[in-house]
């Protein structure tokens, strides 16, 4: 499975560190495609990262889809690192080069203004299965009838 990631440039919540770690050991996952942003895409990238240490599970391949802003970027070293984008084309990118995206935001409600809430709705637009990890640990798979 080809995995999209989106999240909020604060960092994820304990919960949802968790939960997204589980989901990674517990999903065939073969490539992942990450934004390069600090916060929760520095924090999925060394999820990834420690996943792949663990000998018993394939390696994760990933993917870094570059924003063409070096402000609030993480710098972390992809096995494919892609040319850097405007942050809206670069996230639509990581949606279509998926199979399923996964999210973490900050709020529990859907947001106007957000670069991950735009993404889940760009991804829930192609028609990817799409699961939303909230704040507090709980999350809400979309688009399901695609499995």
């Amino acid at each position: 499975m080809k995995l999209g990631f989106t999240g909020t440039q604060i960092g994820m919540t304990p919960w949802q560190l968790v939960k997204i770690a589980v989901f990674l050991a517990e999903n065939k996952i073969t490539a992942v495609h990450i934004g390069d942003c600090i916060g929760a895409d520095k924090e999925f990238y060394e999820l990834v990262k420690l996943a792949n240490k663990n000998p018993d599970f394939p390696p994760i391949k990933t993917f870094g889809h570059i924003p063409n802003n070096d402000s609030k970027r993480a710098f972390k070293k992809y096995d494919v690192e892609f040319a850097p984008k405007p942050y809206l084309d670069r996230n639509h990118d990581i949606v279509d080069a998926s199979d399923v995206m996964i999210a973490a935001p900050k709020e529990n409600e859907e947001q106007q203004r957000s670069g991950t809430w735009a993404t889940c709705r760009y991804s829930l637009k192609k028609k990817k299965k799409t699961i939303i990890f909230f704040p507090d640990g709980t999350h809400k798979l979309f688009n399901v009838a695609l499995l």
